[in-house]
């Protein structure tokens, strides 16, 4: 395997001890972050909406230190060299494609593969669809696509309720100019929680021109009847969810055993919002290095 590929631009600007890197896959280039030893074992990790890649760097120094190559990319849209214009682009295969082509350009036969929020639904596609690719499942936030849709059914959840913003990020147009008026008050909000400089970091990615539209097209573009269609789940899981999180009720969360056939942890933090992998960065690192090293055999 060939961790090391991709090319260098030099540290992160925001740590010095992750690497920042180019990965031409497929047709595009992503940029991303990496960091601990070529030769350890690779770690991958697919950020949400509407963050990027540096949401993971206390996994990516937490895991580095452990010995572990970890790697987290900037995904289409949110990626200078990946962003098409065409909500068609953005599709279930599109997305799973480009995990597979980054694994691809990696080296990468099998990988720990690790999803927050947009990044954790991808990821139980990836798993569900791909599970050869895989050796371990780590989703934070987000249910399995299957538990997510029967909470959505059911009124007495409250899901329904939580998941009514994404009527407004599916119009075209409308979504743009109400979560960047004022400011961006909108995000800005969204982003409450988190470090006003780690939101401004968001943000300024998210201005470059057709960033915004690229990431609302994650919401445009997925059909639900494709989500729901990957099957039960073999891949060894971890799934973490927070009992703050305005964004997933805790059915959906505790009904995703039920579509895990595979070793299954199901782990609640308590006190935390969405936000895990930053404000729930030390206890969401220490579970994953647990996860990572019960399964170091296969």
């Amino acid at each position: 395997m060939n961790t090391s590929a991709g090319r260098s631009v030099g540290a992160d600007s925001a740590h010095p001890f992750v690497e920042a890197v180019e990965i031409p896959a497929g047709d595009w280039v992503f940029t991303a972050r990496v960091a601990g030893p070529a030769h350890g074992r690779p770690v991958l990790f697919l950020h949400g909406f509407p963050q990027t890649s540096a949401s993971w760097t206390a996994q990516l120094l937490g895991l580095a230190r452990a010995g572990r190559r970890a790697i987290a990319f900037d995904q289409r849209g949110y990626s200078p060299g990946a962003r098409p214009p065409q909500e068609s682009a953005y599709g279930r295969d599109e997305l799973v494609g480009d995990v597979l082509a980054v694994l691809d350009a990696l080296g990468l036969d099998r990988v720990d593969l690790v999803g927050h929020d947009w990044g954790g639904a991808l990821a139980w596609q990836v798993a569900g669809l791909h599970p050869d690719r895989l050796r371990t499942l780590t989703v934070v936030s987000t249910p399995h696509p299957i538990a997510l849709t029967s909470a959505v059914r059911d009124e007495a959840s409250g899901q329904r309720e939580r998941s009514a913003y994404i009527r407004l990020f599916r119009t075209r147009g409308a979504a743009e100019d109400k979560l960047m008026a004022d400011d961006a008050a909108y995000l800005r909000a969204i982003f409450a929680t988190l470090p006003a400089e780690t939101a401004e970091r968001y943000l300024s990615v998210l201005r470059e021109p057709g960033a915004l539209t690229g990431a609302l097209n994650w919401y445009r573009a997925i059909d639900p009847k494709v989500l729901r269609d990957i099957g039960d789940i073999e891949t060894p899981t971890l799934y973490v969810w927070s009992d703050r999180d305005p964004a997933f009720c805790r059915p959906a969360a505790e009904a995703t055993a039920g579509s895990v056939t595979g070793p299954y942890r199901f782990e609640v933090l308590k006190g935390v919002d969405h936000w895990i992998p930053e404000n729930g960065a030390a206890a969401l690192t220490g579970l994953l290095l647990a996860h990572l090293a019960a399964f170091d055999d296969r």
